[in-house]
Formats: structure tokens, sequence, C-alpha cells
């Protein structure tokens, strides 16, 4: 499996830097995970938008799914459909995804053609039991966010990624991440004692979590722009002996 970032800082985007978004191949299968603010502008400097094969979405803050609406003008409108590559994406997320979606591209339009996103998308829940998307074993797990909000645990050919999304604290997490070839964990903030609690992990938690789920790498993301990247680092690897790094907007890592 090959993760490239589209975008990592958390929360909401910083200067230069996206939102979160990320790609997962493999076997020629391309995943789209999150399309959060100016990741399409990434997805479009690195290969065409086209290329996606599905689109998963943890949950349906903007900062993780507020470019869905760029990329359903370009999935309408481009003049120049790729040959061969279907009309419609396979879109996954929380129960209410469709509605949310077609609330964000067209808010004011609810009874009008434009907000039935069925000529480019189809939408299927994220899957609790472990089904297949793509080349994918993908399992999703209900996590601890003011919204509804999954982890996700992806496998291929032996490699296992897991993936916090946004979360807080929570005993699911040591299931999502057990073993895992790499955990994308998100750290939002520092362990401060007046950070909101219940929101997000900390780079203490983070690290903790990849030690007690014997992930044999940490890769941390969705650090907010407020916070201290350098004492993140710091958090975590106090907690965690493992190979870790902060991922950067750009970069590829081979699972």
């Amino acid at each position: 499996m090959r993760l490239t970032i589209l975008g990592c800082a958390g929360s909401i985007p910083g200067p230069d830097a996206n939102a979160s978004g990320y790609l997962l191949e493999a076997d020629g299968f391309v995943l789209g995970l999150e399309l959060g603010n100016g990741t399409l502008s990434r997805l479009q400097a690195i290969r065409s938008p086209f290329d996606l094969d599905a689109l998963v979405l943890s949950h349906l803050h903007p900062d993780h799914c507020s470019d869905f609406g760029a990329l359903t003008v370009l999935r309408r409108y481009h003049p120049n459909r790729p040959p061969g590559r279907p009309e419609r994406l396979p879109v996954y997320g929380p129960a209410d995804t469709e509605q949310r979606l077609v609330n964000l591209f067209a808010p004011n339009e609810v009874e009008r053609a434009e907000a039935d996103l069925t000529d480019v998308y189809t939408f299927s829940p994220l899957p609790t039991e472990r089904s297949r998307i793509g080349p994918f074993e993908v399992v999703a797990f209900e996590v601890f966010h003011p919204t509804p909000a999954y982890g996700l645990r992806l496998s291929h050919a032996g490699r296992t990624l897991a993936y916090t999304g946004d979360t807080g604290m929570c005993p699911i997490l040591d299931e999502l991440a057990a073993d895992a070839d790499v955990l994308l964990s998100e750290a939002s903030w520092t362990d401060a004692d007046d950070r909101p609690s219940g929101i997000h992990l900390s780079g203490v938690e983070a690290g903790e979590l990849a030690g007690r789920a014997r992930a044999r790498r940490l890769l941390v993301t969705h650090i907010a722009p407020w916070s201290d990247p350098a004492k993140i680092h710091a958090e975590a690897r106090a907690a965690y002996g493992g190979p870790l790094e902060l991922v950067e907007q750009g970069a590829v890592y081979d699972i």
C-alpha cells in the first residue's frame, strides 16, 4: 500500500497547509481518504481527480469533506472525462452522508435537480463489519467526537493501516490500532490541562495508543495550526519508542 498526504492540518487549514486528505493505493486502485479544505488542489497537482476509484469520509466536519463540493463541480461539468472511467464515484461515510453533502453542494436548491448527486456518486454507509473496497479490506470503528465519526482499519496483502480519524481517547481505539503496520493518528493538541476534553488526542495519547497497540510505526497527523508540532512530537516520542514521524503535506509512505 502507498499512502500520500494531500493535507494534514488539524481542524482548519493552516498557512499554505491543507486540511485532512490522503490517498491510499494498491493494485492500481486509488482510494481517497478525506477531502478537506484545499486537498482537491493538491490532488490535481499530482494526478487527475478522475483517478479516484472510491472516496471514504470518516466524518463530516468541514476540514475532512469541504472540497467535496469542488469535486462535484469537476465530476459533473469537466468537459474531458477520461475514457473508460465510471461516471459515478462510490462514496462511503456516516449514515447521513448523502443528505449532508447535498446540503454542502446546493444548500438553497434542495428541490432542484442540482441537489440530486446520483449522476456522479453512489453513496454507502461506512462498513462496520469487514468489507472490501477495491483491493482493501476495510472496517470502520465508531469513535468519540462531537459528530458521528469513525476510525478506519484498512488492510491489503498482509499489511494494515489504522487511521484514527478525529477522536478523543476511547476504548475502541485499542482494537482499531492493534498490531497495525502503520498507525496514522491524529494529535491535534499538546497534553495541556486547559485543552478541550473528549474531542481530539494529544501527542501523549497518540504515543501511548501506539505503544499499547504494538503498532510498528506511528505517523502523527491533524496538528492544529495553533499547536506546536515540536512539542507534540516530543510528547509522542516520550510515550512510544518505535518509528515516529509527523506527516507532511506531499509526503509519500510505503506500507
